[in-house]
């Protein structure tokens, strides 16, 4: 589908990084398909009238703000500390998708004592999010020196920068790496979907408009699992309660059979191998469990 350069959406994602490849799956969800992109930074759609820009993290925040693109995906983290900016309208918050969860954290030397925030009082705290660590500073009324970075922010105590760190933790591998240990949560972070604060013109907003539409599709039933099983039909009151975080069911007469039934069932989480084996003592059998990757209502 074609369309003149002005009615054509145009989307920023992360070009490298933890949230690269977990944004192009969910565009891919959607079905939205773009031109091989090797290295370059702008894809062009195949099926949709929706381009896409491969940057920088940190600079999808001021693209959408400025109206470079329509919409971004990028981390709760980079957006808050944009907007934490003297000065600027950042954009508006449309969806939380769920993936790239981490936190930003304080982290210490493993021979710094810390008894709480004022521990932090009079040190070095190196960092890439000076914002929101100047605003956890404030609130804790610690008066501490920024030391702003813009990346290898762990080794900064190794290389005599900083005394703490203020640092993205995922799984405190890296931390512990450099013989550091998280002490505090400065802030929560996950990938989010943003747009321009003043809302898309008509032709761009009926591009998105569906896209979104898709979008919870794919979001809401995001780990959900339809699971099938057939049973006597007296079974049914205690399969029920066995099934995980049923969100909705249908049952099923068998033809031939009006005493046993068929069991269909929208988990929002998978069971796992205790709950299907006691829904198997229950009196299920030919039990499967199917992903589900997207759902109309």
């Amino acid at each position: 589908m074609s369309a003149p350069e002005g009615d054509r959406l145009r989307i920023a994602v992360q070009k490298s990084g933890r949230l690269s490849a977990p944004s192009l799956e969910l565009l891919t969800a959607v079905g939205l398909g773009f031109a091989p992109a090797g290295d370059r930074l702008f894809c062009a759609g195949e099926n949709a009238p929706v381009d896409l820009l491969r940057v920088r993290d940190d600079d999808i925040p001021g693209l959408v703000a400025d109206g470079g693109c329509d919409l971004g995906i990028v981390g709760a983290d980079v957006l808050g500390e944009f907007a934490a900016g003297a000065g600027v309208r950042p954009p508006s918050l449309l969806r939380e998708l769920g993936f790239g969860r981490c936190r930003l954290a304080i982290a210490l030397p493993q021979g710094l004592n810390w008894s709480g925030p004022a521990s932090l009082a009079g040190l070095r705290i190196a960092t890439s999010h000076p914002r929101h660590l100047a605003a956890w500073l404030r609130a804790n009324a610690v008066a501490a020196e920024i030391v702003t970075l813009s990346g290898a922010v762990e080794i900064a105590p190794r290389l005599g920068r900083a005394d703490a760190v203020c640092d993205l933790v995922s799984s405190g591998a890296t931390l512990a790496a450099n013989a550091l240990r998280e002490v505090a949560t400065v802030a929560t972070s996950q990938a989010v979907l943003v747009g321009r604060a003043g809302g898309l013109d008509a032709a761009r907003a009926a591009i998105a408009g569906p896209l979104l539409q898709r979008l919870d599709a794919v979001l809401g039933v995001r780990g959900s699992r339809l699971v099938l099983c057939q049973a006597a039909r007296e079974a049914l009151p205690a399969l029920l309660p066995l099934l995980p975080e049923v969100s909705t069911h249908t049952v099923t007469a068998i033809e031939g059979d009006p005493e046993r039934i068929s069991l269909q069932a929208l988990c929002r989480r998978a069971p796992d191998w205790p709950a299907l084996e006691a829904l198997r003592g229950a009196g299920a059998r030919d039990l499967l469990v199917l992903p589900v990757e997207r759902m109309l209502a």
